[in-house]
C-alpha cells in the first residue's frame, strides 16, 4: 500500500511540475506577443507558390510529372464559399475556432506534457489560425523556438484580424494536392463546380484531404482511407450540430464522383502517385513544394508498351471473361528496381475506378504461392524428381481416410481444377501443371508455420499468422500485393538474393544537392542451388503438357523464362508471374470489387497480355540464361530420384507414399522405422491403395502403357 501511494504521489508531482512549466512558458508567450510584429494578412493570398517537384524516368530525361506546374489558386470571398465547406473544415480541423484567441491553451499544455514524456516535439494541437501562420510564414522545422513563434503570431493575428478574415485566408491558401491551392481551385478540379456550389459530401471530401493532400488524394492509392476520413468529417459535423440526423445519413451514403485527372499532365500515373506517397513519407508533406528533382527507376518505354497492352487485353477480357481490370509490375531482379507499374487498364477510366492501383492492393494469390512451398521442400532435402501421388485424399484427421470426397468441416478433401487425378507425379511436373494434391502434401511435409515464415522472407509481409490458413495457404489462402509477389519471384531470378523493391534512383533539392540515391538493399533468402532448381522447374515447358502445349503463351523459344499461373477459387483473381535472369513481370486480372470472372484459368485470362509484355522486354534487355540446377544423387532414396516402382523380394510393386519411404524431416536419411506413427500416414496410404485398385496395370513391372489419369467424384474446393 505504501509503495502504491508513493508512486501515485510521484506521478502527481510530475504532473504539477509539467503544468508549472507550461504556465511559465505561456506567460512568456503572452509577454512576447505584445511586442512582436505581424505581417500584413493581405500578403498571404498573393504569396507565390513554392517551386515545383519534377518526377523523371530512369534516364533523367523523360518528365513523368511536374507536381507544381501551373499551380492553380483562385481567391474567393468567404461569402462566396458554400457553408458546407466552411463547416466541414471547422469540424475536422478546429471545432472551437470561433471561441479561442488563436491558440488552445489546453491543447498546448497537453501537447507539452506528451512531448516531455515522449522526448520529442511531436504534438501540435494546431488551430486554424496556427495553420495559417505555419503555412504562410514559418518553416517546417520542429523545434520549441519555432513552435513558440507560431503561437505568438497566431495570437497576434487574432488581435488584429477578424475570425472571418483568418478563415477566408485559410480556405484560400490550404493545399489540396498537386497544383491545387484553396477551395475554389480544388472544387473546380475535383468536382467541376465552384466553391459556392459544393454539396455536403463533396465538402466533406475536401476537408478530409487537407490533413495530408497527397496521401488522401482521390487519384492515389489510399482512396478507401479518404472515404473513411470523409465519413469522419461528416460524423464531426453531426456531433457539433452542423447537420441533422437525416442529412448526415444521406450524405454518408451518397456516392461522389471525382472528375478525371488530365491525361496530358502525367505519364505512368499509378507509379507517379506511388512515388509521391514515398516522398511525403521520407521528407514530410510540404517537401513536394520545395523544388525536388526525383529520378525514378521507371523504364518509360516499357511502361508505355505495358499500358497499351493491358488496355487492349483488358477490354477483351471484360467481354470474354467478365474481367474489367488488370495490373502489371516489372522489376529488375539484380537490383529490385521497378521498371514498370500499371495499376489499372486506364487510370482515367472512371467506369472501372481506374485510379485504383491494383498492383498495390491485397488479393489472394492462388497457385502462385506454390513455388515457395516447393522451394522450401527442396531446401529440406527433397528433389525436383521426388514423387508424390496425386490421388483423392482426406487430409483432416478428424475424418476417416475413406472420406476422400468430403470437405464439409472439419473434413478437408480438396480436388484439382479440372476434377482429374493423375497418380504419381514428380515435384517438377506437379508444379508445372499446378496440381493441388501434390502441393498440399508438400506443404504438410515442410509444415505450415515454416512455409508461411519462408514466404514472408521473400517479402510477402502481408501474409498473416500461420494459424489463419492451415493447409490452404499453398492454394493461395493469404493475401499479397502484385508488387511484392513479382519481387519475390525476382528473388528466384537473382539466384536467391532478394532486393528491396524500389522506385527511386535519386532525389536532389532545388539547388542540386543530392538528398538520397539508390543503394543496394540485399539479403539472401534461399541458397543459390535451390533458386536454380526452382527456375529449372518453372521453365520446364514439356512438364506443363498437357495443361499447356509447347507453344502456349507461357513459352518463349530460345529464351530462359520461368513462369507460374494462379487462379483463385470462384475465379476472382487470375495471375501470371514469370521471369528471366534480366527481368521479372507479374500480371493480375480481375475486378476491383472482387466479383468473380467467368470460370477459366489464368492461362486464358492473363497469360496472353503477360506474354506480349514479356516478349517486348526480352527483346530490349540482355539475353541471359539460368544457372545449372542440381544434379540428383544416385545414393538417395529411389522415390526422391523419381522411382516409385520399388519391387519387393518377390518382384511385386507395392506403391507407397513419401511418408513410408522417408522421414519427412530428413528425407535423404535412412528409411524411418516408425512411418506409421505419422498422423497423415494412413490417409496418404489409403489414397494410393484406392488408386492401385483402380489401376492395377500401372503396377506391373514394366508397367502397361495406359493413360495416367482418372476422374473421381470430388469436392468442389478447387483452386488452380
Amino acid at each position: 500500500m505504501t509503495t502504491r501511494k508513493h508512486g501515485r504521489n510521484l506521478f502527481l508531482s510530475s504532473l504539477l511540475v509539467l503544468a508549472g512549466i507550461g504556465f511559465i512558458a505561456l506567460g512568456g508567450i503572452i509577454i512576447a506577443v505584445a511586442v512582436s510584429p505581424v505581417p500584413d494578412i493581405s500578403s498571404f493570398a498573393s504569396r507565390q507558390v513554392d517551386q515545383s517537384t519534377k518526377i523523371y524516368d530512369r534516364t533523367g530525361q523523360v518528365l513523368l510529372y511536374d507536381y507544381n506546374r501551373d499551380a492553380k489558386r483562385d481567391v474567393v470571398a468567404l461569402g462566396d464559399m458554400s457553408p458546407n465547406i466552411i463547416q466541414a473544415s471547422i469540424a475536422i480541423e478546429d471545432s472551437s475556432f470561433y471561441e479561442h484567441g488563436g491558440i488552445r491553451f489546453t491543447s498546448i499544455i497537453r501537447a507539452m506534457m506528451v512531448d516531455a514524456l515522449g522526448g520529442a516535439i511531436a504534438q501540435g494541437g494546431s488551430t486554424i489560425t496556427q495553420q495559417v501562420v505555419k503555412n504562410t510564414l514559418l518553416t517546417n522545422e520542429k523545434s520549441i523556438t519555432r513552435k513558440i513563434h507560431e503561437w505568438m503570431l497566431a495570437i497576434k493575428l487574432e488581435q488584429i484580424y477578424s475570425k472571418d478574415q483568418i478563415l477566408e485566408t485559410y480556405l484560400n491558401n490550404i493545399p489540396y494536392g498537386g497544383t491545387l491551392y484553396g477551395v475554389e481551385a480544388a472544387s473546380e478540379a475535383y468536382f467541376g463546380v465552384s466553391a459556392k456550389d459544393l454539396t455536403l459530401p463533396e465538402a466533406a471530401y475536401l476537408a478530409a484531404m487537407t490533413q495530408a493532400p497527397s496521401y488522401y488524394s482521390p487519384n492515389g492509392t489510399h482512396r478507401a482511407l479518404l472515404d473513411a476520413r470523409k465519413n469522419l468529417v461528416l460524423e464531426r459535423m453531426h456531433t457539433l450540430g452542423f447537420i441533422k440526423d437525416d442529412v448526415y445519413a444521406a450524405a454518408k451514403a451518397e456516392k461522389v464522383l471525382f472528375a478525371p485527372a488530365s491525361r496530358n499532365a502525367i505519364i505512368a500515373p499509378h507509379f507517379v502517385f506511388y512515388i509521391l506517397d514515398q516522398l511525403k513519407t521520407f521528407y514530410g508533406p510540404q517537401a513536394l513544394t520545395t523544388g525536388l528533382k526525383v529520378t525514378t527507376t521507371l523504364d518509360a518505354d516499357l511502361q508505355v508498351h505495358a499500358e497499351s497492352t493491358l488496355n487492349t487485353y483488358a477490354k477483351e477480357n471484360q467481354k470474354n471473361f467478365n474481367a474489367s481490370n488488370d495490373a502489371l509490375v516489372a522489376i529488375d531482379p539484380p537490383t529490385g528496381q521497378i521498371l514498370a507499374m500499371v495499376g489499372s487498364r486506364d487510370f482515367f477510366d472512371t467506369t472501372i475506378d481506374g485510379q485504383y492501383n491494383a498492383s498495390l492492393s491485397l488479393r489472394q494469390p492462388g497457385s502462385t504461392m506454390k513455388p515457395f512451398i516447393y522451394s522450401l521442400a527442396l531446401s529440406r532435402g527433397y528433389t525436383r524428381d521426388t514423387v508424390v501421388f496425386d490421388v483423392p485424399t482426406q487430409f483432416s484427421t478428424s475424418c476417416r481416410p475413406q472420406e476422400v470426397t468430403n470437405s464439409t468441416p472439419p473434413c478437408y478433401a480438396p480436388g484439382n481444377f479440372d476434377g482429374t487425378f493423375r497418380g504419381p507425379m514428380t515435384f517438377e511436373t506437379a508444379l508445372a501443371q499446378s496440381i493441388n494434391i501434390p502441393a498440399i502434401k508438400t506443404l504438410y511435409l515442410v509444415g505450415v508455420q515454416n512455409a508461411v515464415a519462408f514466404a514472408k522472407s521473400f517479402g510477402l509481409s502481408s501474409l498473416g499468422d500461420a494459424s489463419q490458413y492451415g493447409l490452404t495457404i499453398v492454394l493461395g489462402g493469404g493475401e499479397v500485393r502484385l508488387l511484392d509477389l513479382t519481387n519475390a519471384y525476382a528473388t528466384f531470378a537473382n539466384d536467391g538474393v532478394k532486393n528491396a523493391a524500389t522506385g527511386i534512383l535519386e532525389v536532389a533539392d532545388a539547388q542540386g544537392n543530392v538528398l538520397a540515391h539508390y543503394t543496394s538493399d540485399q539479403s539472401s533468402v534461399v541458397p543459390m542451388n535451390i533458386a536454380r532448381d526452382m527456375s529449372a522447374m518453372l521453365s520446364d515447358a514439356p512438364a506443363r503438357v498437357p495443361e499447356y502445349d509447347l507453344n502456349s503463351p507461357l513459352s518463349f523459344a530460345n529464351y530462359d523464362v520461368a513462369v507460374k499461373t494462379g487462379t483463385t477459387d470462384d475465379t476472382r483473381d487470375a495471375w501470371v508471374v514469370g521471369y528471366s535472369p534480366s527481368i521479372a513481370i507479374g500480371v493480375w486480372a480481375g475486378n476491383n470489387d472482387n466479383s468473380p470472372m467467368v470460370k477459366s484459368i489464368a492461362g486464358f485470362i492473363a497469360a496472353p497480355m503477360w506474354h506480349e509484355v514479356m516478349a517486348y522486354a526480352l527483346s530490349k534487355y540482355p539475353k541471359t540464361y539460368f544457372g545449372e540446377p542440381n544434379q540428383i544423387s544416385a545414393t538417395i532414396p529411389p522415390i526422391l530420384q523419381g522411382n516409385w516402382r520399388v519391387p519387393d523380394s518377390q518382384g511385386a510393386i507395392l506403391p507407397h507414399s513419401l511418408l513410408y519411404w522417408t522421414d519427412k524431416n530428413n528425407p535423404q536419411g535412412s528409411t524411418p522405422p516408425t512411418a506409421i506413427q505419422d498422423s497423415q500416414y494412413a490417409y496418404w496410404e489409403y489414397g494410393i491403395s484406392a488408386y492401385y485398385s483402380a489401376h492395377p496395370e500401372l503396377f506391373t513391372n514394366p508397367p502397361l502403357m495406359v493413360p495416367l489419369t482418372f476422374t473421381a467424384m470430388v469436392s468442389t474446393t478447387t483452386v488452380q
